[in-house]
């Protein structure tokens, strides 16, 4: 039984000392590409846990179509502005960007996104802003004020 009780602790080390080795804290000025994806200096930063429309995608909102992709890209950089932000990373995605929760000062920029209806909720990797996308959607905030496909099925389609 002891054996299995030190067993178990070293593993449960293990596990905390490879997420702590894998995380990487990014600061500095963001060049935003779309909604969820920024650069700081060479470094690709994929937001954590959030799905933005893509650049090129556009929404609907009473038959009249409008590029949702540009305006999420736009409230980002505004949302930004010219401050230095800090990314907490976790790791890398599939495509080597850092995928990470940035804040700009305390204000977590990942959040935001979703509070204001600027991307989705990503449920397929995390439930963390699940709370944000529902009062999003009860405001018909951003992306909620009409239709939209999904940004991960929008991919998906124009591959």
């Amino acid at each position: 039984m002891v054996v299995k009780i030190l067993i178990f602790n070293l593993f449960l080390i293990l596990i905390t000392l490879s997420t702590v080795l894998s995380s990487k804290t990014i600061f500095g000025n963001a060049n935003v590409i779309d909604g969820d994806t920024i650069h700081i200096n060479k470094n690709k930063i994929r937001l954590h846990a959030i799905d933005a429309p893509e650049i090129n995608q556009t929404c609907n909102k009473n038959s009249r179509v409008w590029n949702c992709g540009v305006e999420s890209t736009k409230f980002l950089k505004e949302l930004i502005g010219n401050n230095k932000i800090e990314c907490i990373t976790q790791g890398k995605d599939r495509y080597n960007r850092f995928i990470g929760i940035c804040y700009k000062d305390n204000l977590d920029l990942n959040s935001e996104m979703v509070l204001n209806g600027w991307a989705i909720a990503y449920r397929y990797y995390s439930k963390d802003y699940v709370e944000e996308e529902e009062k999003a959607k009860q405001e018909k905030r951003g992306i909620w004020i009409g239709d939209f496909v999904e940004p991960y099925l929008f991919r998906k389609k124009n591959k």
